[in-house]
C-alpha cells in the first residue's frame, strides 16, 4: 500500500513516467489528497499521463472531483476541455448542483457545456434546470443543447417546456422535435400539430415526419385535416405520416370522408421526388382501394428502373395484388407497353391463373422476342393440356431456341403422347445442343413404350450422337428390356455411347451386381471418361468385393480418374486403400497427392499418420496445408477415441 505522501511527490515531478505512475497509484489506492494534483494535469501534452489522470479520477469520483474538473470547462486549452467534458458526463450526477449553478454562468460556453453534462447524468433532477434554460436562456444554442439534453433524459416530465419551446426559433425547433420524438408523450401531439400552423416549410415537415414516427393515432385526424391548406411538398409527407401511424391494414377504418380525402392526395404524393413517400403512396392506394389505383400504381412502376428500383417495384406488385382483377388490369396486360404488360401479367398470375394464361396466349404474337421468352416459360410451367395445340402450333412457327425448349418442356409434362411424339422427335436432331436436349427430355417425361421403343431404334442409327441419345434415354426405363442393347453399346466405335451406355447400366450396378460383371472390361477402355463413368458406378455399389477395382483405379494413367477413386475409397472407408494412398504420396502430380493426403486424413490410424507427418513440411504450399489438416483430423480423431 503507497503512502499518500509519496503519490502527492510523484503527482509534482516534471518526469511524465514518475506522474503518470502516481496518477495510477492515486486510482489504486482512492487518493481523494490527489485531486487537486490530478486535475493540474489535465492538460498535459503526454497522452500517457492524460489517460492515466482520467483513469484515476474516474475512480475516485465523488462531488470532490466534480468541484474540481468544473474550473476546466473554462480552459483555453481544448483537449483538456474535452476531457474535463467526458469525466464530467460520468460524474456529474455526483453533484447536480453544481452542474445546474452552471447554468446561471455568465459564459454561454460554460452554460453550453452545463446542459450537455446534464443530458448524461440520466437523473430526473436534471429536468427543471434543463427546462427553465430551454424557455430562459439569451442564448440560442445554450436552448438547442438544453433539449438536446432533455431528449437524451427520455422524461416524460420535460414534455410540457418542450412543447413550449415549439415556438422558439427554428434550430431550437429542430432539437425540441428530436426530443419529443425520443419521449413519445400524448401531450406533445396537440401542440405539435398546432404548431405545424405557424412554423417554416422546412420544420412543419420534420414535425409530420416526427408525428408519423411517434405513431400516435391522436395525431391522424388532425394531419388530415391539415392537408387542404398544406403545400404539396408538406401534403405528400402527411400521406406517409398517416399511413406510418396506421398501418396499412387498419388504414381502411378511417371514416369515409377522411378516406376520400386522403385519397384524393395520393395521386400528387406518388409524383412526390421522395421514394419513401411514392412507395407510402402505393401502399395507401391499395389500402383504401381506391377508383383508379390500378392505372396509377401501374404508372409508377413504369417510372422505375427494373434493376436498380426492383424492391420498389416488388411493393408495387403486392399492391396490385391487394387490389385484385379489375378492368384496369386487364387492360394492362394487353397494353402495348411491354414493362407495364410484364408487371400486369405477373399480378394477373397471382390473382387469376387461368384469366393470365388465356391473356398470354391471346397476345403472344404481338410481343417483342424478349417478352415471348418470358411468357413461354410461365405458360409452360402453368397451361394445361387444353392449351396444346398452341404450343403445337408455336413449334412449327418458330425458329427461337428459347421458345422451342419452352414449348418442348410443355409437350414433354403435359401432352397427350399420341398426338406430340411424333413432333417432337425430329427436334431430337436439331442443330441447337439445348434445343436436342430439351427434346430428348421431353420423351423422357412421357416414358411410354412407344418413347422406349424410339430409344431402341435410336441404338441402330449411323449417327454417333443419335445412339449417344439413345443410350442415354433407355438408361430410364427398366434395364432388363435392354440389356443386350446396352450390353453391346459398350463396345461402340465412339466413346460418347461407350461412356453413355456404362452410366445407364452403373445406374443399376448396386441391385444387379451382375451388371458390374459386363463393365469391368471397360476398367480398361482407352477413354478416360468411360473409366469415370465405371468408377462412379463401382463408388455407388456397397457390396466389398467391389473395393478391389477402386483400389486398382488408384493406378490408372490418368489423374482424374486416380482422383474419383480415391475420394470414393474414402467416403466408404477403406482401410485396405491405406498403404496404396500413402504410395500416392510420392507422386509427381500435385493434384494426385493432395487428394491422397485428404482421403488419409478422412481413413485415419496410426499407418496414415506416420505418413503424413513427413508432409508437413512438403515443398508445395498446398500439400502442407492439406497435410496439417489431416494430421489435426486424425488427432482429433484418435483423442475422441
Amino acid at each position: 500500500m503507497s503512502e499518500p505522501a509519496e503519490i502527492l511527490s510523484l503527482l509534482q515531478q516534471n518526469d511524465p513516467e514518475l506522474v503518470r505512475r502516481g496518477a495510477q497509484m492515486a486510482g489504486e489506492e482512492m487518493t481523494t489528497a490527489a485531486i487537486p494534483y490530478l486535475v493540474r494535469h489535465i492538460a498535459s501534452p503526454n497522452i500517457g499521463v492524460q489517460e492515466a489522470v482520467d483513469r484515476a479520477l474516474r475512480k475516485i469520483g465523488g462531488p470532490a472531483v466534480v468541484h474540481a474538473v468544473i474550473p476546466s470547462l473554462r480552459s483555453d486549452n481544448a483537449p483538456a476541455r474535452n476531457m474535463a467534458m467526458d469525466l464530467l458526463r460520468v460524474l456529474g450526477k455526483n453533484d447536480l448542483p453544481a452542474l445546474q449553478e452552471l447554468l446561471r454562468d455568465e459564459d454561454p460556453d460554460v452554460r453550453i457545456f452545463a446542459a450537455d453534462i446534464l443530458g448524461s447524468t440520466g437523473s430526473a433532477l436534471a429536468v427543471a434546470s434543463l427546462c427553465h434554460a430551454l424557455l430562459n436562456d439569451p442564448e440560442v444554442n445554450v436552448r438547442y443543447q438544453a433539449a438536446v439534453s432533455l431528449g437524451q433524459l427520455a422524461f416524460a416530465e420535460s414534455a410540457p417546456c418542450l412543447n413550449s419551446a415549439l415556438d422558439d426559433e427554428e434550430w431550437v425547433q429542430f432539437s425540441v422535435i428530436e426530443a419529443l420524438i425520443k419521449i413519445k408523450d400524448a401531450s406533445s401531439i396537440g401542440a405539435m400539430v398546432k404548431a405545424l400552423g405557424k412554423s417554416s416549410e422546412l420544420v412543419s415537415s420534420i414535425m409530420v415526419d416526427a408525428l408519423g414516427e411517434m405513431g400516435n393515432i391522436k395525431a391522424v385526424p388532425q394531419l388530415i385535416k391539415g392537408l387542404d391548406s398544406a403545400p404539396t411538398p408538406l401534403c405528400n409527407k402527411i400521406v406517409r405520416a398517416v399511413l406510418n401511424i396506421m398501418g396499412e391494414r387498419s388504414l381502411s377504418l378511417l371514416g369515409s370522408k377522411e378516406c376520400r380525402r386522403l385519397a384524393g392526395y395520393l395521386p400528387s404524393a406518388l409524383e412526390d421526388d421522395d421514394p419513401d413517400i411514392q412507395d407510402s403512396a402505393v401502399r395507401s392506394f391499395a389500402a383504401l382501394g381506391v377508383e383508379g389505383a390500378t392505372t396509377y400504381i401501374l404508372r409508377h412502376v413504369d417510372r422505375l428502373d427494373p434493376e436498380r428500383d426492383a424492391e420498389r417495384a416488388a411493393i408495387a406488385s403486392e399492391a396490385l395484388i391487394k387490389l385484385g382483377r379489375n378492368p384496369e388490369l386487364d387492360a394492362a396486360v394487353r397494353n402495348p407497353n411491354e414493362h407495364i404488360a410484364t408487371t400486369a401479367l405477373g399480378v394477373m398470375l397471382n390473382v387469376d391463373e387461368k384469366a393470365a394464361i388465356s391473356m398470354m396466349i391471346e397476345t403472344f404474337p404481338n410481343r417483342s422476342r424478349d417478352m415471348q421468352r418470358v411468357m413461354i416459360m410461365e405458360l409452360a410451367a402453368r397451361a394445361g393440356r387444353e392449351h396444346q395445340d398452341f404450343f403445337l402450333k408455336l413449334l412449327e412457327n418458330t425458329e427461337d431456341g428459347n421458345l422451342l425448349r419452352g414449348v418442348l418442356y410443355f409437350l414433354g409434362k403435359k401432352g397427350d403422347p399420341a398426338v406430340v411424339l411424333d413432333k417432337i422427335l425430329p427436334f431430337l436432331g436439331h442443330p441447337y445442343n439445348d434445343v436436342k436436349e430439351a427434346a430428348l427430355e421431353a420423351c423422357i417425361a412421357m416414358h411410354t413404350p412407344e418413347v422406349e421403343q424410339v430409344f431402341h431404334n435410336l441404338m441402330q442409327d449411323a449417327d454417333p450422337v443419335q445412339r449417344m441419345i439413345g443410350a442415354y434415354g433407355l438408361g430410364f426405363f427398366p434395364i432388363e428390356n435392354s440389356l443386350g442393347v446396352l450390353s453391346a453399346a459398350l463396345d461402340d466405335p465412339s466413346p460418347d455411347v461407350r461412356k453413355v451406355a456404362a452410366e445407364a447400366l452403373g445406374k443399376n450396378a448396386d441391385a444387379h451386381p451382375e451388371y458390374m460383371e459386363l463393365l469391368e472390361n471397360k476398367l480398361l477402355d482407352e477413354s478416360r471418361d468411360v473409366r469415370l463413368a465405371v468408377y462412379d458406378a463401382l463408388g455407388r455399389c456397397t457390396d466389398p468385393r467391389f473395393y478391389t477395382y477402386l483400389i486398382q483405379g488408384l493406378n490408372d494413367p490418368d489423374p482424374w480418374v486416380c482422383v474419383r477413386c480415391a475420394e470414393c475409397l474414402g467416403e466408404k472407408k477403406v482401410m485396405q486403400a491405406i498403404e496404396p494412398l500413402v504410395g500416392m504420396l510420392a507422386d509427381e502430380n500435385t493434384l494426385i497427392v493432395v487428394k491422397a493426403v485428404s482421403v488419409l486424413g478422412s481413413l485415419g490410424g496410426e499407418t496414415a499418420f506416420r505418413a503424413l507427418l513427413p508432409m508437413l513440411d512438403h515443398p508445395d504450399p498446398d500439400v502442407r496445408a492439406a497435410a496439417e489438416e489431416a494430421v489435426n483430423a486424425i488427432h482429433k480423431q484418435a483423442g475422441e477415441e
